[in-house]
């Protein structure tokens, strides 16, 4: 007498979730390659990268949705749902990890150790050319303050060396942090002032970030300002603020080992 074997169903949300999450997976690595070698411009790169992370969503919803009918329902699936919730949650890994510093970082894009007078970025020729034509726009009174107040700690260096000195720390301390220089106007003229003009890039997209430090003479010494903006959105998710610190310190290390 033969026995009717019946397997129980296999839960159809499961079974598209990990398909779902490798395609967003595939996705997003592949964007960013484009977008980091300059295959692909950013605005259309983000859009494609947002639609990656979009289907990732959704193999997550699908596992979530599996998980509830094989414990209601008894059907097959739960290692699907498991390698589908796991490939999804990897591609928005990092994307989180961003929405939470939104979420706890003031929304600006433009931060400076002057916010009362802040550097003003050059308009040359070679300036103009390294930022497409691109001139960072004044930030308004409020904007300035919410800086204020969410980072107490950027100020101006105040370094007890002469202009010219300082002018040399300023170019070191650039070159050290891997700074794109295509601006360096030593101190001097009518105004005395001098300038460096510089563009950072992040590290795994390659984004543009655009710097400026003014060097001021003073009685006792020389006071030293940078700004940094960022290139694309109103949120710079604390990139600029990182600028700013780690060129002060390298500055103020290079200060420290040449007295």
């Amino acid at each position: 007498m033969r026995r009717l074997i019946i397997e129980e169903p296999y839960s159809r949300p499961a079974k598209w979730s990990p398909t779902l999450a490798l395609f967003a997976l595939a996705v997003t690595v592949l964007v960013v390659l484009l977008i980091r070698f300059g295959r692909i411009d950013y605005q259309p790169g983000f859009t494609a990268l947002g639609a990656g992370i979009a289907i990732a969503f959704v193999a997550v919803a699908l596992a979530l949705v599996g998980f509830v009918r094989i414990w209601q329902e008894g059907r097959r699936g739960l290692g699907s749902a498991i390698k589908g919730l796991v490939i999804a949650m990897l591609v928005l890994a990092y994307p989180g990890f961003m929405a939470l510093k939104a979420v706890t970082l003031p929304a600006i894009s433009d931060v400076t150790t002057d916010t009362d007078d802040p550097p003003g970025f050059s308009r040359s020729r070679a300036a103009l050319e390294a930022r497409k034509g691109r001139v960072p726009p004044d930030v308004p009174p409020e904007v300035r303050e919410m800086q204020r107040a969410s980072y107490v700690q950027i100020a101006p260096l105040t370094l007890d060396i002469g202009p010219e000195e300082a002018f040399a720390i300023v170019r070191k301390a650039a070159d050290n942090l891997g700074w794109q220089v295509i601006e360096a106007v030593p101190p001097g003229g009518r105004v005395g002032l001098g300038r460096l003009e510089a563009i950072d890039r992040s590290l795994v997209l390659k984004m543009p970030y655009d710097i400026t430090v003014r060097v001021r003479p003073r009685v006792d010494g020389t006071r030293i300002d940078i700004r940094s903006a960022s290139r694309f959105g109103g949120h710079d998710l604390g990139v600029n603020a990182k600028h700013i610190r780690d060129f002060l310190e390298e500055a103020s290390n290079l200060a420290i080992a040449v007295r």
